[in-house]
């Protein structure tokens, strides 16, 4: 046998044990006539000591780094222990050792603070592999699995395989397609999602699927975004939105106990979409920290039910507001001390071209309750107390205003508010905080194409109240400017995201069970008949044979993976990723196809 225990294994309950070990040497020290190596393994690293009896031997066979090597001797127990290793109690005393191959010098060094850059270890990738820091993500994500895994089986749901050549029907994300070399000028698509086949499967009775699935996606890349990647997907039929919110909220704890050792015992707080974007300015806030917005003025159509404050910051013939369509605020809690050039900093900041603002507000709440703003001359210091109270600001507080058009100062608001966030260590990164957000738009105004959009894929169901408003009016829009009007801009979705951290995991919705109501929602997204049975026949179809009510959800894998570890890249948690270009630079992918493969496929590139 190569070796009898691995690298990690041994301890000082094993001193004097004849043990083999093998591995890859890590690092070699000499000492006189000593020599120390560091062999490591996926299980950890054992110091090896070479006595002067086999200085001869180590001369004549001289050891590098990433050698691979089988190392046989004795188990002794140091006297100078290190605390730092699993295995710093002990060493091995080498009586013989045979190099089972030799290696080149490795282009970086294979330890956790390497020398080498994001493309070189990319190149690299299986040299990468070994270094414990990577090695740590994998494992990680082995355990996500396996407690994801472990629940859902518990819980009555099977793992059933689902096609990945499938048909291209495009709406969302542009598809990956394959040509079919049997069916000639015809080609397949890769699964964005197995959204439909899960829906299948309920309407075949399967009432608990689950898969832990490849899906695909031709979009531009980001450190959160490959173009493939893996979801926790899963349905159930017979179930309501309660029922998904509670089981899955289930799954998120058991992989925190299992992964974390995080017993997150708190109730999973709920916020619909409206208020979401009213309080934090998007869709996923991270709600570790506070610092809500405060809308000063909005335009007169947005989320009516709101308290107009426009009053605060209006009539004083301050062009910046007056013209502005959106003034947004929050307090930044003991920032009142922050020098002129800490704020210019900030101003800066938003200034920047992904930010887009022309300028930041300020005001000073000082600890003496007088304030000191960037706009004395045009707001009186009652003003400035009136707008403090509206955003809620204490004595020591800086409050932080951005104005300008609704969408892009909205954003900016809740860029500035995370932004602010982790300067103030509000962040943490050993802090998770769990979310639901809630009835969310069903659609979307596509104002270039003049049609609405699914907000989530065509196939998520409307709430009950609004089945009554989709089915009785037309989707007709005979005015664009006035698309807020029309009655489908009101209707809700049965739909549902968990936030973690300011980053949504996992989305989904209650799906359309009737034919009827598919075609309507079809047809609100400019879908012909014959388009419709051109791309959904199937599933129209399965709909006249018993569809059950049914509802999902799929997690981002390598989100949810890359969160718990502590890391904003799902790169650093996949083992072969891609780079920012879609490019694999490990294997050269993708490539070009010789003559012979393209007459086979009946392909004719353009020049």
């Amino acid at each position: 046998m190569f070796r009898s225990h691995t690298c990690g294994e041994l301890r000082s309950s094993d001193n004097s044990k004849e043990v083999t070990l093998a591995g890859w040497v890590q690092t070699v020290r000499k000492f006189g006539s000593i020599t120390f190596v560091d062999l490591r393994d996926r299980y950890g690293i054992t110091q090896l000591l070479f006595s002067e009896s086999l200085n001869d031997q180590l001369e004549a066979n001289p050891l590098g780094r990433e050698f691979v090597l089988q190392a046989i001797g004795t188990v002794n127990v140091r006297s100078n222990k290190n605390p730092n290793l699993a295995t710093g109690d002990i060493e091995l005393l080498v009586t013989k050792f045979t190099i089972l191959n030799k290696s080149a010098v490795p282009p970086f060094t294979i330890q956790d603070d390497t020398d080498g850059g994001d493309d070189l270890r990319m190149k690299y990738r299986y040299l990468d592999l070994r270094r414990p820091a990577v090695k740590k993500n994998l494992e990680l994500r082995y355990a996500v699995g396996r407690s994801t895994r472990n629940y859902l089986h518990e819980n009555g749901f099977i793992d059933i395989e689902t096609p990945f050549l499938i048909k291209s029907t495009p709406e969302g994300a542009r598809d990956f397609i394959v040509p079919s070399r049997m069916n000639e000028g015809q080609f397949y698509a890769l699964p964005q999602s197995p959204q439909t086949f899960k829906q299948l499967l309920m309407v075949s009775g399967y009432d608990r699927y689950y898969q832990i699935v490849k899906c695909f996606r031709d979009e531009d890349l980001r450190a959160d975004r490959q173009p493939e990647f893996t979801q926790i997907d899963c349905e159930m039929c017979f179930v309501e939105q309660e029922d998904i919110l509670n089981t899955f909220e289930g799954l998120v704890k058991r992989i925190f106990k299992e992964v974390k050792n995080i017993d997150y015992s708190q109730t999973v707080e709920r916020i619909t979409w409206e208020n979401a974007m009213w309080t934090y300015g998007n869709d996923k806030p991270d709600i570790r920290f506070e610092m809500k917005l405060t809308n000063l003025k909005f335009p007169a159509h947005a989320f009516a039910t709101r308290q107009d404050l426009s009053n605060l910051v209006g009539a004083v013939n301050f062009k910046v507001f007056d013209e502005a369509e959106t003034v947004i605020a929050f307090a930044a809690p003991g920032c009142s001390e922050y020098s002129r050039k800490q704020t210019d900093e900030l101003t800066e900041w938003v200034k920047r071209p992904q930010i887009g603002m022309k300028g930041l507000v300020f005001i000073k709440c000082n600890a003496d309750g007088s304030f000191k703003s960037s706009v004395d001359k045009f707001y009186s210091e009652e003003k400035l107390k009136a707008i403090a109270q509206a955003a809620q600001a204490k004595a020591g507080d800086l409050i932080l205003i951005v104005a300008g058009p609704e969408e892009r100062t909205r954003k900016a608001a809740s860029e500035l508010r995370m932004y602010m966030g982790t300067l103030l260590g509000l962040r943490k990164a050993d802090e998770f905080k769990l979310l639901w957000v809630l009835d969310f738009p069903l659609f979307e105004y596509a104002e270039e194409e003049n049609r609405w959009v699914a907000r989530h894929h065509p196939f998520t169901s409307p709430k009950p109240a609004d089945i009554k408003t989709m089915i009785e009016n037309s989707p007709v829009i005979e005015h664009a400017a006035e698309y807020l009007k029309h009655p489908y801009a009101n209707i809700k979705a049965n739909a549902y995201d968990m936030v973690l951290n300011g980053n949504e995991i996992g989305g989904g919705s209650i799906r359309i069970y009737q034919k009827e109501l598919q075609q309507k929602m079809f047809a609100a997204l400019g879908m012909d008949e014959a388009e419709q049975q051109h791309k959904f026949g199937f599933l129209l179809g399965a709909f006249e044979y018993g569809a059950p009510p049914h509802g999902g959800i799929a997690f981002g894998f390598d989100r949810l993976c890359s969160l718990l570890g502590g890391s904003e890249s799902i790169r650093d948690f996949i083992a072969f990723p891609k780079n920012n270009s879609g490019r694999d630079v490990m294997i050269d992918a993708p490539g070009k196809l010789d003559a012979k493969q393209l007459d086979e496929l009946h392909i004719q590139l353009s020049s």
